[in-house]
């Protein structure tokens, strides 16, 4: 196949996968199956690995793998991107309507209103359907360039969809709203609990802090979402109203809202206002309001704008989701971490529907910060699924009988010692079978990422725990068929599938043994790590900090959560005690092998074998493989037509060896 077919098969692959991402992720409709889709993912890479003359940052593969950013860069928007005023009640936006008929002079007019997502705004950039630029609101006139991280989201098309009938302008700039779904945002924060991680207050601030990731694997690892709602510039395309240039996002392969609705009079606007509130609570996304726009493109033009808003938009805001109350108590709840959180006890009050009775007050230091008191009368707000939150205190309204809170030095539940480490703001429980941790921390132990013992599942959990029969995770191996058929809804069938499902755990590979333990701040990347670094849990519970700190990617503050978890005397007994159960740890006893610790990269055509082949030669003997060029690379293996990597591999100096010198290293190696 000459090279212009070659171009041609890969272009023809990535418009076909695109297109297959927008069906999955936009229209949530597949056409294929996941295997179908695997299968032309695979094809696409082989031949961009064998081809890197025709790599494309848009390519489906490049989505996720760019280098991390020491910081961000700043962009200018073409066009400001203004903010929004707010109406607040039904009077200001019948003002509104007034306003914008009068100075265009006309009687009755079009409006599209959509709902308001409570996310982070950006800016998509495409140049002749290709995704060029991405970043941040800013302060409208400038923003941070974060292209890199919203690659990362596959409903954000590389590049446009073509068809027939839609044009394809020179110049795009389409606004959106990134955000995280109710679902994944506690699912987020689930997965932080576990690692120790800081949780996010809310959807909007776990979308935000994603986004504006450094590295944007991290940002891949997040579930974010968008929907397209805004033009900037456009050159090269002549649309006449707002509604039209929805349907061409649409067409283009973006994501609309589907709740977006033509409204011809001010009835139709809060009919629809009415119901979007209705449903507020169970659209799976954060959303704080409705927008009317004006539906006319040259009416927009002729209203234009006033200090930082357009004259042809309005935010038609909710309610706030808050209310006055005040505080009677203050109580500290332990989490599956041992993290020690206050909670406020308040005077019942309704917040959108739904009486409130506590709410997180998050921290010691945030319980300072907002000077919050025993006896305050305060502010409560409520989002959603987020747990209510004190907002503020109304100082205004104290007597002098409020009382100062501090937090406890032993656990609440267990009574063992606390710990607050030094520059975090949450206070610890350190032992590992605490009540309050137990269920949190069998069911990760449980989990498919960990142990994976199926049929373990939160109400069995619980009843486990209540009834006191597992007291910590190595009583798992110690439960009898006879114990579980006692419990609710577990037949007889179904105790010996669960006792069979823990036999079976007893047998994992050691990174995910040491994931399942759930030390802190160690996440399954770490306890790979760790996992090849020792070569058994003997090993690694002596462990220094000085050497953790040696191994690449843990710090200061994982080497220090690590040693004193194994440090704990009863996490040390609960080890020993599944051990004794009979849980075989698999560990990697493989001796050194001739080419530990160097990396190769393999580039251009080789004659002998194919370059996945040349990679898991050298794997097999301790190397490990890069597709990129970089200073830590040892080899660069040049075959034929080699391309753009050989002459980084030049520039930097990297050792360049041909087929020929590579066969004789892999002979001498043992191969």
């Amino acid at each position: 196949m000459d090279k212009t077919k070659i171009k041609e098969k890969i272009e023809s692959l990535r418009r076909e996968i695109e297109y297959h991402n927008y069906r999955y992720y936009v229209l949530d409709s597949p056409v294929i199956t996941d295997s179908e889709y695997d299968r032309l993912m695979r094809e696409l890479i082989e031949l961009e690995e064998k081809y890197p003359e025709f790599l494309s940052p848009n390519s489906p593969t490049q989505r996720i793998g760019a280098k991390p950013l020491e910081e961000f860069s700043t962009v200018a928007h073409t066009i400001p991107m203004l903010s929004l005023a707010n109406a607040m009640n039904k009077d200001e936006v019948i003002e509104f309507d007034k306003r914008v008929k009068k100075l265009l002079g006309v009687h009755e007019i079009d409006y599209v209103m959509e709902v308001k997502i409570d996310g982070l705004a950006v800016e998509l950039v495409y140049i002749n359907g290709e995704f060029v630029l991405g970043s941040t609101r800013g302060d409208g006139f400038v923003g941070e360039d974060i292209t890199q991280n919203l690659r990362t989201i596959k409903s954000i098309p590389m590049r446009l969809l073509e068809s027939e009938h839609v044009v394809i302008p020179e110049r795009l700039e389409v606004r959106g709203e990134i955000y995280m779904g109710k679902k994944e945002f506690l699912e987020l924060n689930r997965q932080r609990e576990i690692t120790g991680e800081p949780l996010f207050a809310n959807p909007r601030n776990a979308a935000s802090g994603s986004v504006r990731q450094l590295d944007p694997k991290i940002t891949a690892s997040r579930k974010l979402n968008i929907f397209c709602y805004a033009m900037g510039q456009i050159i090269g395309i002549d649309l006449k109203t707002h509604m039209e240039f929805l349907d061409y996002l649409k067409k283009w392969g973006f994501r609309v809202n589907p709740y977006t609705k033509l409204c011809r009079n001010l009835e139709e606007i809060f009919e629809h206002y009415n119901f979007i509130k209705s449903i507020r609570d169970e659209i799976p996304y954060e959303i704080d309001g409705t927008v009317i726009k004006v539906n006319r493109l040259d009416y927009q033009a002729q209203l234009g704008q006033v200090s930082r808003s357009p004259r042809w938009a309005i935010a038609y805001k909710f309610e706030a989701h808050e209310e006055q109350s005040i505080i009677k108590d203050i109580i500290v709840g332990v989490g599956r971490t041992g993290a020690l959180t206050p909670v406020a006890i308040l005077d019942p009050v309704n917040i959108g529907g739904v009486v409130v009775e506590r709410a997180t007050l998050h921290n010691e230091d945030e319980i300072k910060r907002k000077d919050i008191m025993i006896g305050d009368h305060v502010i409560v707000t409520r989002a959603g699924d987020v747990i209510p939150e004190v907002v503020r205190v109304i100082t205004e309204k104290r007597t002098g009988s409020e009382r100062t809170f501090f937090m406890p030095d032993k656990c609440p539940v267990c009574g063992e010692p606390v710990v607050r480490p030094e520059g975090e703001a949450i206070r610890r429980c350190v032992n590992i079978n605490c009540p309050a941790q137990i269920k949190g921390r069998i069911i990760h132990f449980a989990s498919k990422r960990a142990m994976d013992i199926e049929g373990l599942g939160e109400k069995l959990v619980d009843q486990l725990v209540d009834k006191g029969i597992v007291k910590d995770v190595s009583d798992l191996y110690y439960l009898t068929k006879e114990q579980l058929a006692n419990l609710e809804r577990m037949a007889d069938k179904s105790a010996q599938n669960l006792i069979d499902a823990i036999n079976n755990s007893k047998k994992r590979p050691f990174n995910r043994f040491i994931y399942a333990l759930g030390i802190r701040h160690v996440g399954e990347h770490i306890s790979t790590l760790l996992a090849e670094r020792y070569k058994n849990i003997e090993e690694l519970m002596v462990a220094k900090e000085d050497e953790l700190i040696n191994i690449p990617e843990i710090g200061p503050e994982v080497a220090s959560s690590i040693v004193f978890f194994f440090h704990d005397e009863k996490n040390r007994q609960t080890i020993e005690k599944m051990i004794k159960a009979g849980v075989k740890i698999e560990y990697k006893e493989e001796g050194k092998k001739p080419l530990d610790g160097l990396i190769f990269v393999f580039t251009g055509t080789l004659k002998r074998f194919t370059r996945d082949e040349a990679k898991r030669m050298v794997e097999s003997l301790g190397a490990k493989t890069s597709n990129s060029v970089s200073k830590k690379i040892n080899f660069v293996v040049a075959g034929e037509e080699a391309g753009s990597k050989l002459d980084k591999a030049k520039q930097m100096g990297i050792k360049v060896i041909d087929e020929e010198e590579f066969i004789r290293m892999i002979k001498e190696a043992g191969i």
